[in-house]
């Protein structure tokens, strides 16, 4: 194995020295073929008593003026313009050597610079030939090379597997370097999921050796190893995208997942975008069984297109008005899919406040966990005091701005709702001052919160924003479409205009979607008890790219 792999070693070094060879000299050839008509030698820079100046000049100058004005400046001067490209003119000079610096201060002002080829020997002409001579030579030994590579094909799967095992090897004596020994002992630590403990001490029973496993101190980091069901699971990509769970963190995914997953639907709505997104995802995941990040991510886009197909029946969009557009257009019957709940082209307003509805719900769902850990770390009463209040408070105020149109008198418990809680922040919130006054005035303060949990529900209008934009575009492409009436070209062009239409407009939402989705969980949702910042657990197995281990233990 060892001598194949280094036969592969040295013939693709050969193969990488021949392509940057054959780089090399093409970059050769394109920088002498505007010189081709120079029919004096590159190497000719100067006679006895004549200098050749060459070089370049930009497109924008006029030759026939540069010439006029030179002839005014200096009339033993002999310029030759060589080729012309959209960039720049190719000019070569003759002038006595005596007169060559002011022939350059001349040039200096029409943006000249000098182009030289010392290191060439003839014409340009020959030169290029010389090159393409050489570029058959490389091919050749190019295609040996490959050749000799190809002869070793049939060594390809007994060196991945050996790198493999050069691999394996690598991080088994990566962690044996770094841990204590003697002659006869060793000693090393490290961490274990809490689900291996038992599998891990029946392993280590059947030797001879001292162990001990206990739980990591009070305060104590260690790291993040997510564990969730098989829907939430493949949503820690998004959770890992922002950052993991610091170990005194609660992981956020299982809380996460189904927001994203409803928001990612109701901002791309659609039945038909949402049908082609599971279908193409579900495919890929049968047919090329990925691994690792792109297959949890590709069931990301799974569950998120069957959200996306739900809304689109909630909303009657299959391709925004495709099939109407087409019904009318083939047959002229006006054809409609209704909405199983509205047509947010025709009731935006609904929609903004389910939008809001939804949002107050998402971040009371935040609010909630962060209720839940200051409990756990047996912290009830701030629990009480910085969450619970201000639940009561925000209901409040939307019982007395809103109570009345749902439950008549409403409106009377949600302003009572609001001053009584008004007063329990003003009375708690400063609670950490030892002063009575600063107490009061941080408890006053407290209370311009409100604004943020206002910006907060107000960014939840995105869901509409976006819910429309797509709706609009699909919209306007029917439209584009039908313009071309009852006929053969109008079909055609329907049909084109769908196709492309429709894909730009599934690629584009889509994508603003999926960026939104997670803009809503990392802003407005983890802000609300997340902190991040943990270390993933990086367990010592067997990392091999080209052979897969079916299962291991860790």
């Amino acid at each position: 194995v060892f001598e194949n792999v280094a036969k592969v070693l040295e013939l693709n070094k050969s193969l990488s020295e021949l392509c940057t060879e054959e780089n090399k000299i093409e970059a050769g050839i394109l920088s002498l073929k505007p010189w081709c008509g120079y029919d004096i030698p590159l190497n000719m820079t100067e006679t006895k008593y004549t200098s050749i100046i060459m070089g370049v000049i930009p497109n924008i100058v006029e030759m026939d003026e540069l010439k006029s004005q030179l002839l005014q400046t200096n009339d033993r001067c002999l310029v030759n313009l060589i080729d012309s490209d959209k960039d720049q003119h190719y000019c070569s000079f003759i002038c006595l050597t005596e007169e060559k610096e002011d022939i350059l201060e001349f040039l200096k002002q029409y943006g000249f610079s000098a182009v030289t080829f010392k290191e060439l020997r003839g014409t340009a002409a020959d030169n290029i030939t010389q090159y393409e001579n050489s570029l058959k030579d490389i091919s050749a030994k190019r295609d040996m090379v490959e050749d000799s590579i190809r002869e070793l094909v049939t060594y390809k799967e007994e060196i991945q597997l050996f790198y493999d095992h050069l691999i394996i090897e690598r991080d088994k004596y990566n962690i044996l370097s770094n841990m204590l020994k003697t002659d006869t002992t060793f000693y090393i630590e490290g961490w274990i999921p809490e689900a291996n403990k038992e599998s891990v001490q029946e392993v280590l029973d059947e030797y001879q050796c001292w162990y001990d496993i206990k739980p990591p101190e009070e305060g104590e980091e260690f790291p993040i190893l997510m564990n969730n069901n098989s829907f939430v699971q493949p949503f820690e990509t998004i959770t890992e995208l922002y950052s993991l769970p610091s170990s005194s963190n609660i992981d956020p995914t299982v809380f996460m997942a189904p927001f994203y997953c409803a928001f990612f639907g109701l901002m791309l709505a659609d039945l038909g975008y949402g049908a082609i997104m599971s279908i193409l995802c579900f495919f890929v995941l049968k047919k090329f069984k990925p691994e690792g990040g792109m297959q949890r991510l590709l069931k990301v886009f799974l569950y998120c297109g069957i959200s996306t197909a739900f809304w689109g029946v909630m909303f009657g969009s299959m391709f925004g008005d495709a099939i109407p557009a087409a019904a009318k257009l083939l047959f002229n019957s006006d054809f409609t899919i209704k909405p199983l709940w509205l047509n947010p082209m025709e009731e935006p307003m609904t929609l903004l406040i389910f939008s809001f509805v939804f949002g107050v719900i998402h971040l009371f769902t935040g609010m909630a966990v962060n209720a839940y850990m200051l409990i756990r770390d047996g912290k009830t009463l701030d629990a009480i005091f910085d969450i619970g209040f201000w639940y009561g408070f925000i209901i409040g105020i939307a019982l007395w701005l809103f109570g009345n149109i749902i439950i008549p008198g409403s409106d009377i418990v949600g302003k009572w709702m609001t001053i009584v809680f008004a007063i329990g922040l003003v009375l708690t919130q400063g609670r950490a001052k030892t002063n009575v006054i600063s107490r009061l005035t941080s408890g006053v303060l407290s209370l311009y919160d409100i604004t943020g949990y206002l910006s907060d529900i107000l960014s939840y209008s995105r869901l509409l924003a976006l819910g429309l934009a797509t709706g609009v575009v699909s919209s306007v492409v029917s439209i584009l479409g039908s313009m071309g009436g009852r006929n053969i070209f109008g079909i055609l062009l329907f049909v084109v205009a769908m196709t492309i239409g429709h894909s730009f407009n599934f690629a584009i939402n889509a994508l603003g979607a999926f960026v939104h989705a997670a803009r809503l969980q990392y802003v407005e949702f983890f802000g609300k008890f997340y902190e991040g910042g943990g270390e993933a657990f990086n367990p010592l197995i067997k990392k091999t790219k080209y052979y897969k281990i079916i299962k291991e233990d860790i």
